[in-house]
């Protein structure tokens, strides 16, 4: 069994992924920036954290104590982003963790001795061109307006992930959310994932797959699961009861 930190413990997809690990044996640090959401995660049966991601002083101090074998980064700030007046801020606000945040996350987690990093990443970011997207497409880095923000922000995370010396790098491109937390009941456009199949594809990460990217979707006409379901054994059905 492993020493997890995962930082966005709290978040849509890691308030169920944080039960997952704890079920393996593994023993969870989970990363939150909010004293009340910290209270939920150890009654969870994790060991709380509250610091910000973008402290970098105090994340490395807390993940130096953790000393993880494996750190995972679940970290967004997506809550005002169906806000229309809202949106274009909450995005940009996104973009900074992934790069700023993921900045820190991955200098922490180095000097913590971390053996390997998975992030969270999306599935709708690729370029046009013909479909399904695999994972060796191009993302859509010459877009407009906020989707450009949040492409960048995204190529930004994934760099940094796959570079990150001394660590193996695995990066999953979730699908849009849907599930307990999403805001979303039915799978919305594809590619869509269930959100309980999203954690479940970080729990096979900490254990399966090398470093490179995973496109985690229901199977869709919008991107290939062929890379993830040969190499992390995932399946898109996995639902927590």
């Amino acid at each position: 069994m492993s020493r997890i930190f995962l930082a966005g413990a709290a978040g849509v997809i890691g308030r169920r992924l944080t039960p997952l690990l704890l079920a393996q044996g593994h023993t969870v640090w989970g990363a939150t920036r909010s004293a009340e959401t910290g209270e939920f995660l150890r009654k969870l049966g994790a060991l709380r954290v509250v610091v910000d991601v973008f402290d970098a002083e105090a994340l490395a101090t807390v993940v130096l104590e953790a000393k993880p074998e494996i750190v995972i980064h679940q970290l967004t700030d997506l809550a005002a982003v169906r806000d229309p007046v809202e949106r274009s801020s909450a995005l940009a606000r996104n973009a900074r963790i992934r790069e700023e945040g993921t900045r820190n996350l991955i200098a922490a987690a180095r000097k913590a001795g971390a053996r390997r990093l998975i992030a969270q990443s999306i599935a709708w970011a690729y370029a046009p061109g013909p479909r399904p997207y695999g994972e060796d497409h191009p993302l859509d880095l010459n877009a407009d307006g906020d989707r450009a923000v949040s492409v960048r922000g995204v190529e930004s995370l994934e760099r940094q992930v796959l570079a990150a010396s001394l660590m193996e790098g695995l990066v999953l491109r979730y699908g849009r959310l849907y599930g307990p937390g999403s805001g979303a009941d039915a799978p919305p456009s594809p590619p869509s994932v269930h959100v309980d199949a999203a954690a479940y594809a970080a729990l096979l990460a900490i254990d399966h797959g090398g470093s490179g990217v995973f496109n985690i979707a229901d199977l869709n006409d919008e991107v290939s699961t062929v890379k993830a379901r040969a190499e992390l054994g995932w399946r898109a059905d996995f639902w927590m009861d």
